[in-house]
């Protein structure tokens, strides 16, 4: 099997997905640069706390759609190249998980991008539908029921491969889900830690409010310190 097209394919998947279009419509709508406001991140969620609800919708879109984009293309220019089918498909797929390896890591902010989820459902309804419809109803339950957001992610991804084997796609499908849920799991490493030491905020958390100011006066005042404790 040739392996111009797969390297073509990869190669193209990576720089569609490395777009980080949180920080391009945020700098575009004169927010500043996305990665100086909450978790630093690129994604749809992040982009939400800066009050625009329009342009977190607009990146969950795009991120969405460039990594299915990336699978879609790659799997036309294959036809177009008279490739067979299976061949098509498998380089479609490659496309694809390189776009979304691209989000994740995208060469433009020196390798620090998002951690993928709306990528994932993207690349995975494009690629594979019903592994996608498996893993969504796996979000949406687990969301619901444990409402942590990220624990659903996790559940969602892992659930993917499993679905994929136990289902008799064939090898390139499987090893795509794989790819896909294992670096899900790479990028959500912060959270796994706080998710096992019970910090983890729950969807619809809110942050607590600072403390008003007349209350940090009316405390009484802490005895002073030498001056060489005021320098540690």
């Amino acid at each position: 099997m040739e392996a111009l097209p797969f390297i073509l394919a990869a190669l193209g998947g990576y720089l569609l997905g490395s777009i980080p279009f949180g920080l391009v419509l945020t700098r575009a709508a004169g927010l500043g640069d996305i990665r100086q406001i909450g978790s630093g991140n690129i994604g749809a969620t992040n982009v939400l706390r800066t009050g625009r609800k329009d342009i977190a919708l607009a990146t969950l879109v795009l991120d969405a759609g460039k990594a299915a984009a990336a699978l879609l293309l790659a799997r036309a220019f294959a036809d177009l190249a008279g490739h067979a089918e299976e061949t098509q498909r498998v380089i479609g797929l490659v496309a694809g998980a390189a776009a979304f390896i691209g989000h994740c890591y995208p060469v433009w902010l020196r390798f620090k991008g998002g951690k993928g989820v709306a990528t994932f459902f993207g690349v995975l309804l494009a690629g594979a539908w019903p592994l996608a419809m498996i893993a969504g109803i796996t979000w949406l339950a687990m969301a619901t029921i444990f409402r942590y957001s990220s624990l659903a992610a996790l559940a969602a991804a892992a659930i993917a491969p499993v679905a994929a084997l136990i289902a008799g796609f064939s090898w390139a499908e499987v090893v795509f889900s794989l790819v896909l849920a294992a670096l899900i799991f790479v990028r959500h490493a912060s959270n796994i830690t706080r998710l096992r030491a019970g910090t983890e905020p729950k969807i619809g958390d809110k942050k607590e409010s600072p403390a008003p100011a007349h209350a940090e006066a009316a405390a009484p005042p802490a005895a002073a310190e030498p001056p060489a404790n005021a320098q540690s």
